[in-house]
This record gives structure tokens, C-alpha cells and sequence, in this order.
């Protein structure tokens, strides 16, 4: 075991890109290991791994390191050596780590782990907002759940392939996977490897994505030949969803506020052979009105902190700040009262976030039942899922009714007769 060096001088490059210049570790880690062809799959674990390490345990490591932002090419070769000690690495003779404190770095590993926003590795303004809200015993477990590393999950696109059949095919090109209970398109990876490179992924076999954030689409309890909605699509791996639970029968308008996010969702539908779905932006309040009373089904898939996939984010620790927060919680509250029209009489809503805040999640909800257009929904029930308790994802989804009135009922009776 030990270092070399093309690789950590790309690492060093990458950490000063995400700490220094703002950027977003995935994209970083993506353009990193394009760096050198030459490079097998060890080589490209071994940065990508050690990337998304360092900045997990960013506070942690710079502590010990004892630097301070901006950082330096110095300070950056410093955080790195924190990493090699503590990972066991030997240090090599390289000028940029010379004198490297082993004894004293693996003695202030020790010291410091004992205060919790330096052993998990948060902001201080995080580790109090999740005490207020999740309580000190369930914070303490779910920020330490936070920290572990995401599995690869595929969920089998059942439009193309049955879930037996993609592992079998997967098994052939030396990718074990195990099934999943209580999940019926889902398969883990038993180890991380390149799916995108395989031709199951280019035809359109499977899409990656999180077993709790598979959970949504079928919580929307969707049928073929339904019309429905899903409010802000984003790239779509919730719609893809919906559009396999549909069997490509019925309309499926995916909605978001950025065209390019539709435009990579159109790609990632074509491949997937998803060819009910239409395309809106929602460029103005007319595109929403439109579509009033009109749609069986509707998923508000909301804007949301993040708190509960920063384990998949981990530079979210230290992107996302309180104000963002704040903001987002009314954004929430706008888009639920707004979007919730589009559900006609005796239709569903789902609401539902990858955070693990009762703030942007149950309370949300309880808020828009009291509103004026609110009081026209049930509330069926709600989920919410802890990484700590999963394994997954933290993710919440609640599940509403729109009320019919009697004549609704009886038109609806009628219709369904003839």
C-alpha cells in the first residue's frame, strides 16, 4: 500500500477546486478522472474515493492539520497527510510532506474526536439545528449514519428488463448484486464499480438511484392510463420512475423551472424507452393554472436542504449555510399550496423531501392543511425515513387525498358505470 504520485497531486488539484474555488465535488471528481486514460479502476477509486474523504471530514482533518481556509497548496498537502496517517498510509520521501507529525497528528485525532461537530465533521450552526429538531439521541445517530459512505443502488427500468434478468447480466460482466427486501426494482452493488461504462446502462436497462428515494413513485400510487404530474422534475429519476409504473400508458408531464435539467431528463427518457412523457417549464403562473383540476396524481418532489442524502453530497456540510434554510421552508410552503391545485377532485398528492428536518417535512404538511386550499385535502399518511434507521437516504414522503363533493361522487360513479 502506498501513494502515487500523479494520484494525490490530482487529489491536491481537486481539494483546492472544491474548497478553494466553490466548485461541486461530483463535478470536480468527474472531471478528475478523466485526467489520465492510463489510469486503471484502481487508480480511479483511489482519487475518487480520497476526494469525497477529505472533504467528508473536512472540519475534522483541518483541525488536526491545524490550517485555516483560504488554503494554500501548503495547507492542502497538510490536510493530505492528516488523511494518509490516519488511513495508514507510509509517508513517501516527497518534499511536500516532509516532516509530517505522525504521532502528533494521530494524538489530536483522539483529543478531537471527543466533541461531536469535530468528530462528525459539521458546522456548529448544523449540529444545533438538528438537536433542536430531531433531538439529541436521534441527531446523534443520524449525523454518525450521514458520515458513512452511499451504496450504489440501480433501480431496474422495468420497461425494458426484469430485476432477475439485470443482475444476471451484470453477473456476467463480474458485477454482483444483491436484492433488496420489500423493494421490487431495486439491486445493490456488493462493491463500487463504473456502471455507467456498461451497455446495460447505454440501453437503457437501469437508472442509479437511492432505495429510499425509490420509494416515492410508488408511495404516489400511480396506474397505467393515469394523468399525472410531477411538479419539479428536475433531471427526472423520480419521473423515469413513474413512467415504468405506468407502463408508458397515460400522460406524464414532467414541470421544473430550468430547461436544461428537462433537456437531460429528455435524454435520460429516450434511453430508457420512457415515451408518455411531455416536457413544460414552468416559465410563468399560467403554465400551473392550466393545468387546475386536472391531474389524478401529483408529486411535489420540493426543494429541500439536502439533510438527508449527505452521505451522496457530503460538500453540502459546507455549502449549505442557516439562511438557505430559511429560505427554502417558504419556498416549500409556496409550491405546496401552489401546485396542489393541479390535483383534481378525488386525486393525490404527494409531498416529499430528502430531508430529515420535521421543519421542511410533517410541519410543511400540518401548515398547508390549515390554508385555504389545504382544507380541501385528507391527509392519508406520511413516511419518514432516517439514514440511521435504513441504511439509506433520509427522505420524507406524505400522501394526500383531494375531497370530492357529492356530486362529484355521483358524476364520478356515473362515469365509471358506462
Amino acid at each position: 500500500m502506498r501513494l502515487h504520485r500523479n494520484l494525490v497531486y490530482t487529489t491536491i488539484d481537486a481539494l483546492n477546486a472544491i474548497f478553494n474555488e466553490g466548485e461541486y465535488a461530483d463535478k470536480v471528481v468527474a472531471r478528475s478522472l478523466k485526467k489520465d486514460k492510463r489510469w486503471g479502476s484502481s487508480d480511479r477509486k483511489f482519487v475518487a474515493e480520497t476526494i469525497y474523504e477529505i472533504v467528508r471530514w473536512k472540519r475534522l482533518y483541518t483541525e488536526i492539520a491545524e490550517v485555516k481556509e483560504p488554503f494554500d497548496r501548503d495547507n492542502l498537502w497538510r490536510i493530505f497527510s492528516v488523511w494518509a496517517v490516519l488511513r495508514g498510509y507510509p509517508i513517501p520521501d516527497w518534499r511536500q510532506l516532509e516532516g509530517t507529525p505522525e504521532r502528533k497528528i494521530k494524538g489530536r485525532f483522539d483529543e478531537l474526536s471527543k466533541i461531536r461537530t469535530l468528530k462528525e465533521s459539521i458546522p456548529d450552526w448544523m449540529d444545533e439545528l438538528g438537536v433542536k429538531e430531531l433531538g439529541e439521541k436521534v441527531w446523534a445517530k443520524e449525523i454518525t449514519a450521514q458520515n458513512q459512505p452511499a451504496k450504489v443502488i440501480l433501480r431496474t427500468n422495468t420497461l425494458k428488463t426484469t430485476k432477475e434478468q439485470l443482475r444476471a447480466i451484470l453477473m456476467d460482466l463480474n458485477i454482483e448484486t444483491e436484492y433488496l427486501k420489500d423493494q421490487p426494482d431495486a439491486l445493490v452493488l456488493k462493491e463500487r464499480a463504473n456502471v455507467f461504462l456498461t451497455d446495460a446502462f447505454k440501453q437503457g436497462f437501469f437508472e442509479v438511484q437511492d432505495a429510499n428515494s425509490q420509494l416515492v413513485a410508488a408511495f404516489l400510487d400511480v396506474k397505467p392510463g393515469m394523468r399525472v404530474v410531477d411538479t419539479c422534475a428536475g433531471a427526472g429519476g423520480k419521473t423515469l420512475h413513474i413512467a415504468a409504473l405506468m407502463e408508458n400508458k397515460g400522460q406524464l408531464i414532467a414541470m421544473d423551472l430550468y430547461e436544461s435539467k428537462l433537456k437531460q431528463l429528455k435524454l435520460r427518457a429516450k434511453r430508457d424507452g420512457a415515451f408518455n412523457i411531455e416536457y413544460r417549464i414552468i416559465d410563468s403562473t399560467k403554465v400551473i393554472k392550466k393545468l387546475h383540476e386536472r391531474a389524478d396524481r401529483v408529486l411535489i418532489d420540493a426543494p429541500c436542504s439536502g439533510l438527508g442524502v449527505l452521505k451522496r453530497n457530503p460538500d453540502a456540510k459546507w455549502k449549505l449555510q442557516p439562511e438557505f434554510i430559511d429560505n427554502i421552508r417558504k419556498v416549500q410552503s409556496e409550491v405546496l399550496e401552489s401546485y396542489s391545485k393541479i390535483v383534481k377532485p378525488g386525486g393525490k398528492l404527494v409531498y416529499a423531501t430528502c430531508s430529515i428536518l420535521p421543519s421542511e417535512n410533517q410541519d410543511q404538511v400540518q401548515k398547508f392543511l390549515t390554508t385555504e386550499i389545504g382544507k380541501q385535502f385528507n391527509f392519508i399518511k406520511d413516511q419518514k425515513i432516517l439514514a440511521s434507521e435504513s441504511g439509506f437516504d433520509g427522505f420524507y414522503m406524505a400522501l394526500l387525498e383531494r375531497k370530492e363533493s357529492i356530486d362529484q361522487i355521483e358524476k364520478r360513479i356515473q362515469k365509471e358505470v358506462e
